[in-house]
């Protein structure tokens, strides 16, 4: 029987492993046994394991002061992050905002926002979605299992309709019927507040948002006094290989969800949006004992920091056209009938493995995880039949590392039986 180490059972487990150690696009195990990172903690390590500056910055900290709530007595880190994530964010107008532990509760809190700005409570978010495994959270992520199996009834007022991509089979023209028939059926839209969607979806298979149905959607938004949230948790801090996934729509969001790769590593999110959204706020509405913590807020400096380095984007670059290149070579080989192509954009992309005449097969990922471990390649799936291989090493791994670890998938992405249930 496997060892729980009294942790709930209610968690899964992608790799039967205990890490000890990273060092950028690298861990160890409790066996000493290395590995070639491309799950990157979901997201959270676009920067790497251990990067020397966001390691000083959090050592530095510590030494003197590790924590202070902010509603109680302000602290420096968070005065010195907010204006420059503020600055560095490509929106217009003025913008205002707070600091939270983690993005569901970013999420939670811009769905305060949107309630108390707007006195509406309605909702809509998109298929295939993710935006947090909290109640309120959970209601907008566009799957049952296993986020909403077993909870019973959720808060009402949350529509869905489908995303429109390059990466699916959903055209611009079915999610503007799909919002059209919302209206005509189910709700009036003067009863929606907000429209939540993350540029890419992550959870959902590395879908870039159609960028017509994006600006179709600015446009709606702003003839019906709709707040248009853009979730970035996953696709920002540089993810795609820009700072923020929403400039690849050429659209601005009146809100955005920041966290997982925001600190580097630490406990970090944020909601920021215009000034005139954020502010004027009943006092204490907003808040939280931990939200934005000395030291996480020390660990977002130093990140911003790296951001601002020429050779980040430049190495994002290079890793981007690699696996474009690595990817379109492998399909004129034929590697693999499973290997059906990539999603998503820029540095942002996903696997898909889909047979052309068998189509998508569940034992496909199992197999493929439990290979490349195996011979030392920690992969992370997503989708909604757990079909596509989402690759989130850090844009800084170095090229050898990562050339290495795409060895590895396409040897086990050529191992693959032509007849899935042979695996």
């Amino acid at each position: 029987m496997e060892q729980r180490y009294n942790v709930t059972d209610a968690f899964t487990m992608v790799h039967p492993l205990t890490l000890t150690k990273g060092d950028n696009a690298k861990v160890w195990d409790d066996k000493d046994q290395c590995y070639i990172d491309f799950v990157g903690g979901i997201g959270v390590l676009n920067f790497g394991h251990c990067h020397p500056h966001i390691v000083n910055a959090i050592i530095t900290q510590a030494q003197v002061l590790i924590h202070s709530a902010y509603n109680a007595a302000a602290h420096q880190p968070y005065q010195t992050f907010m204006p420059r994530l503020c600055a560095f964010i490509p929106i217009k107008d003025e913008l205002s905002g707070m600091l939270t532990n983690s993005g569901a509760e970013a999420t939670e809190n811009s769905l305060k926002i949107a309630r108390m700005k707007t006195g509406r409570t309605g909702v809509i978010a998109f298929d295939g979605g993710f935006h947090g495994r909290t109640l309120a959270a959970v209601n907008l992520n566009g799957k049952v299992a296993p986020y909403k199996r077993g909870l019973g009834p959720l808060a009402s007022s949350v529509y869905h309709i489908p995303f429109p991509s390059p990466d699916n089979d959903i055209s611009d023209q079915q999610a503007i019927d799909a919002l059209t028939r919302l209206f005509e059926v189910e709700t009036d839209v003067n009863n929606i507040g907000a429209i939540i969607l993350e540029p890419v979806q992550g959870e959902g298979g590395f879908q870039l948002m159609s960028k017509t149905f994006a600006q179709y959607l600015r446009a709606f938004c702003d003839e019906h006094d709709i707040l248009l949230i853009m979730d970035e948790i996953q696709s920002g801090f540089g993810r795609t290989g820009t700072p923020f996934a929403f400039t690849h729509l050429e659209i601005e969001p009146d809100m955005i969800l920041l966290g997982k790769s925001i600190a580097g590593g630490l406990p970090l999110g944020a909601v920021i949006g215009r000034a005139s959204v954020v502010d004027g706020l009943p006092k204490g509405s907003l808040g939280g004992t931990y939200s934005g913590n000395p030291v996480a807020c020390a660990a977002a400096n130093a990140t911003l920091d790296i951001m601002q380095e020429d050779k980040v984007w430049q190495s994002a670059d290079q890793y981007a056209k690699t696996i474009e290149d690595t990817v379109s070579q492998w399909q004129q080989q034929a590697i693999s009938p499973w290997l059906y192509g990539l999603t998503g954009v820029g540095a942002m992309r996903g696997i898909e493995l889909r047979h052309p005449t068998h189509g998508i097969h569940p034992s496909i990922m199992t197999y493929v995880l439990k290979k490349a471990r195996e011979q030392g390649l920690l992969l992370m799936p997503s989708g909604k039949y757990r079909h596509i291989i989402r690759l989130l090493p850090p844009l800084t791994i170095e090229p050898e590392t990562l050339t290495a670890g795409l060895n590895i998938l396409k040897e086990v992405l050529t191992s693959i039986p032509n007849d899935a249930p042979n695996l």
